[in-house]
């Protein structure tokens, strides 16, 4: 089981490295699942001494008002034999086997976060010791509770430190260690009046009572120890820690332990008690409690890390990949990017995204109903026939067909193709920029880079610009080339007497009669609708190849010639990604990096177990 309590003390040493300190964060954490015990007392309640001789080392530094400023991470590590050592998670490196000097890094390493003020930090210092005098156990001390700020303080130091304190023991997996002093009502403990507000029930308490050794003559703290004063779930635990001549006189903590078993067990008021009291028996306890929480948490944290690294990876897949940071990798990224983009654009034009379709709704129904919209037959009326066929004449009358006249009435009728032509043209141009406009939306990668997103936008519409142009010049030849060659065969074929509306030859005095104007009109009708059924087909066959697939096959060429010509620097100002999103990216790949060790580490004990 000794393993699990390891198991943890690696998670949290990760956490830490990674700056997972459970505070407040948009980040998941792992820290605050991870079960601990915080130790909570007020100044000058023993918490320094208790912690001390758990460890049975002189490592902690002492002094007046506020000496703990930082959450101290205390993992305990039982070796088998060896020398005994420390090592701070901030030098990793670094053994220390002179506990003074451990002393004077706690100093030094909160002067580093806090400044030489007296103000306090939420973020731990990371300390692990190796002894064969230890049992496994992982402890946070945590500033003592006060209530007046002392000069140099903040008037605020009072409630930033019960939030601090707050913060640790409101969690469903901390386990509270509160150091109570006997020679003091416990009514007015600060450990207590704050553990109950947090946990009232006692299910998570283990009550510590210090300088049993002090009260004064004639009172004992029996009712306490027994549980009569203040019921908790655990049973108090009564210490006795060395007196401040021991600590001034370096007295070995072995001894200060020895001394402590004979107090209880030479004590007649303690002497039922003796079994289950002392610091060593404290550590022991807090130790096969921690194990057993631990076991407890074990599925439940498996199911977090795992829920959470799929959270992790699904986000950073939002985010996209990081920055290159040469030229070729940038040039390579936007390339990249670029073609993601086309691909969209092209899954639109060919039916795998909707968008697609718009474009032969132009063809199958706008154009035909702009075409039918023309009413050519109004404009063969009679008056205009005769108007044309009379102007062409000049100032001879034709003398056997009004050629000129039919070229003209065609052509006049022909020219008003080109409305509808250049509509349909401009229809499906909307449509290009429209899924030129949904592809960009729907690149995920062009969110990250508002600069690539406006030039990739305005390169592609640039291009579409100058497809449609092509396009329209295109169409509106084929309207040209149909009145400017007319189709002889239709004429060769029509009947050539009179009664079936041929050619008339007769007496050019009745050549302008109603009848005759009505069949030129009428031929002139037919041959328009002849054109117009033909114009209906190859239309859309112009638009299509100038317009949509020309964007199918280089939407982008014009932009990728550009962008080779690009330095670094400029390629740089394409991929200005928000600082916001890049450092949210390398906060979560370091989390991630958190959770996937956790899930590596919890498995290999698992199925060890």
């Amino acid at each position: 089981m000794e393993n699990l309590i390891a198991l943890v003390n690696r998670l949290q040493r990760a956490c830490t490295a990674l700056g997972d300190h459970g505070d407040e964060s948009a980040l998941p954490t792992l820290w605050d699942a991870l079960p601990s015990i915080a130790v909570v007392g007020g100044q000058s309640s023993g918490k320094s001494s208790v912690l001390e001789s758990i460890v049975g080392k002189d490592f902690l530094p002492r002094g007046s008002g506020i000496v703990t400023r930082r959450p101290l991470v205390l993992q305990l590590h039982r070796i088998e034999e060896g020398r005994e050592y420390a090592e701070f998670g901030h030098l990793p490196r670094k053994r220390f086997t002179d506990f003074a000097a451990v002393r004077k890094e706690i100093s030094d390493e909160t002067d580093r976060e806090t400044g030489r003020s007296k103000a306090i930090s939420t973020v731990p210092i990371y300390l692990g010791i190796y002894s064969p005098n230890v049992v496994n156990l992982t402890l946070i001390d945590l500033p003592g509770l006060t209530k007046v700020a002392v000069e140099g303080q903040p008037e605020s130091i009072v409630q930033d430190i019960d939030n601090m304190v707050r913060s640790y023991i409101e969690k469903p997996n901390s386990i509270i260690l509160a150091i109570s002093p006997a020679n003091q009502d416990l009514a007015t403990s600060d450990a207590i009046k704050i553990s109950r507000e947090v946990d009232p029930k006692g299910e998570r308490t283990f009550g510590v009572l210090t300088k049993i050794d002090l009260m004064d003559k004639g009172t004992d703290a029996v009712e306490i120890l027994e549980g009569r004063a203040y019921k908790l779930q655990f049973p108090w635990i009564g210490v006795v820690n060395r007196s401040q001549q021991d600590i001034n006189k370096n007295v070995d903590m072995i001894a200060a332990r020895r001394r402590e078993r004979e107090y209880f067990a030479q004590t007649p008021e303690y002497k039922h008690l003796a079994h289950r009291m002392g610091s060593e028996h404290l550590g022991k306890v807090l130790s096969k409690h921690l194990e057993t929480v631990i076991k407890s948490r074990i599925p439940g944290l498996q199911s977090l890390i795992n829920k959470t690294i799929i959270e992790l990876e699904s986000e950073l897949s939002r985010l996209g990949k990081p920055i290159a940071t040469d030229a070729g990798g940038k040039l390579y990224m936007v390339m990249e990017i670029c073609r993601v983009f086309d691909r969209i654009f092209k899954e639109h034009l060919d039916g795998s995204r909707p968008g697609g379709d718009k474009i032969y709704n132009v063809f199958d129904n706008q154009l035909p109903a702009a075409l039918k919209r023309l009413q050519f037959d109004k404009h063969l009326a009679m008056e205009n026939v005769r108007k044309l066929i009379t102007e062409a004449d000049g100032y001879q009358p034709h003398l056997i067909a009004p050629e000129q006249g039919y070229r003209r009435l065609i052509e006049t009728a022909l020219v008003t193709i080109k409305g509808p032509a250049e509509a349909a043209v401009d229809a499906v141009h909307g449509i290009l920029k429209e899924l030129v406009h949904k592809s960009i939306r729907e690149t995920s990668e062009l969110k990250q880079y508002p600069s690539l997103r406006v030039e990739v936008g305005n390169a592609a519409v640039e291009s579409l610009d100058r497809m449609r142009d092509e396009s329209k010049r295109a169409t509106i030849q084929l309207v040209e080339m149909e009145y400017s060659y007319l189709t002889v065969d239709f004429f060769r074929k029509l009947p050539q007497d009179v009664e079936k509306g041929g050619n008339p030859t007769h007496s050019i005095f009745d050549r302008y009669n109603d009848s005759y104007l009505r069949r030129i009109g009428s031929t002139v009708l037919s041959y328009v609708n002849m054109v117009c059924g033909s114009l209906r087909n190859s239309i859309p066959k112009s638009i299509v190849h100038c317009q949509v697939r020309e964007a199918k096959r280089s939407l982008l060429d014009h932009f990728f010639t550009e962008l080779g010509k690009k330095e670094g620097r400029q390629l740089g100002t394409l991929l200005d990604e928000d600082p916001a999103i890049m450092q949210r990216r390398v906060s979560l790949a370091k989390r991630l990096e958190l959770y996937r060790a956790a899930q590596s580490e919890i498995d290999s004990v698992a199925w060890s177990k």
